[in-house]
């Protein structure tokens, strides 16, 4: 393996001090332009590469950002990672991603890593819940802006980009009201995110501003994945009083109670309307295609860098608290369209 080149070379091929070199890589105005650009040329013609972590150390910069999800491979949270690359490439800054797998210990190792290779900041959506947050206090006592988007925890002084989950679930729920449904079942997925409880109370505000009776038993609380919204709606058809319609917290869990229905010969939407959260890709290509609540995520990505660079250009970066709540936006197809023609998406 051949040697890494240092300023020390550098300096004997030019033969001047090592001192000299390093200033000029620095950008020293002591060194003169024309010795800052000899440097330079013959730092590259020897593949020179500086250390990265003493600058960082050094100048208290890194311009590298830490972006934490749950899942990489998931589409909402890749698009949100997009926005957030759109932003801040541009500005110079490279992004670090790291998966947590809804695991806390993973989450709290992995920003601890990220905290210890100097991140100017970190970007996290978090599978923490409120009851969980005094183990992420500590950490957030380090001098890194972090910003929380989509799934955030309730600490003061820590900003945040989300959507309004609570109008997202009231739309939705009023929407399936105005094709003539009365007897609206929820799936909300179970995890303790602040989130998916907002959804929810805006399902229930908007049976209760139209006169239409709560019954608790068509809340059904599943995970985050098509099997369990297949046994969600099994359980639902098979009540005495079956709903006529579903607004799902979640995509993934609506296309498995679809599924079900669809084997039982329920046909959509004429016997049985349902909504989803999310506008995952597969909802406008379904057959029939999926209604659902977009989260416009690369725009929450977007403001996301946004709200860490304006921070980042502030004297009291660690002082700022900005909250942004993106609207939510309902996509109306197929799905739930007994009524109305859907829209075109």
């Amino acid at each position: 393996m051949s040697k890494k080149t240092t300023i020390y070379d550098i300096a004997s091929a030019l033969n001047i001090t090592a001192a000299t070199v390093s200033r000029a890589l620095n950008d020293n105005p002591r060194i003169s332009k024309n010795t800052r650009e000899l440097v330079a040329s013959t730092a590259a013609k020897m593949n020179y590469e500086q250390n990265r972590l003493a600058l960082a150390l050094k100048s208290g910069k890194s311009n590298n950002v830490g972006v934490v999800v749950p899942y990489i491979n998931n589409n909402f949270f890749s698009s949100i990672i997009r926005g957030i690359e759109d932003e801040l490439y541009p500005k110079g800054y490279h992004v670090i991603i790291s998966q947590t797998y809804e695991d806390v210990d993973r989450e709290i190792m992995v920003i601890q890593n990220l905290l210890n290779a100097q991140v100017d900041g970190i970007l996290i959506s978090t599978s923490l819940v409120d009851a969980q947050k005094d183990n992420f206090l500590p950490i957030l006592k380090k001098n890194a802006p972090f910003i929380f988007f989509d799934r955030k925890l309730n600490i003061s002084n820590i900003s945040s980009v989300t959507i309004d989950d609570y109008q997202g679930g009231f739309d939705a729920t009023q929407h399936l009201i105005n094709q003539g449904c009365k007897k609206i079942a929820h799936l909300k997925v179970n995890n303790g995110q602040e989130l998916y409880t907002n959804r929810s109370q805006g399902y229930i505000d908007a049976l209760t501003k139209n006169s239409i009776d709560f019954d608790p038993n068509y809340i059904i609380p599943i995970k985050n994945n098509i099997q369990a919204g297949k046994e969600a709606a099994e359980r639902l058809m098979n009540m005495e009083n079956r709903p006529d319609s579903i607004f799902s917290s979640t995509d993934n869990g609506l296309l498995g109670a679809i599924k079900y229905l669809q084997e039982k010969g329920i046909r959509i939407p004429e016997d049985f309307c349902v909504v989803g959260f999310s506008n995952e890709p597969f909802t406008q290509f379904m057959e029939p295609s999926i209604s659902s609540i977009d989260q416009s995520p690369v725009e929450m990505g977007r403001m996301t860098a946004q709200v860490f660079l304006e921070q980042m250009d502030s004297e009291e970066k660690m002082k700022i608290q900005k909250i942004v709540v993106l609207p939510a936006k309902l996509i109306i197809r197929k799905s739930s369209s007994k009524l109305e023609a859907p829209e075109h998406t």
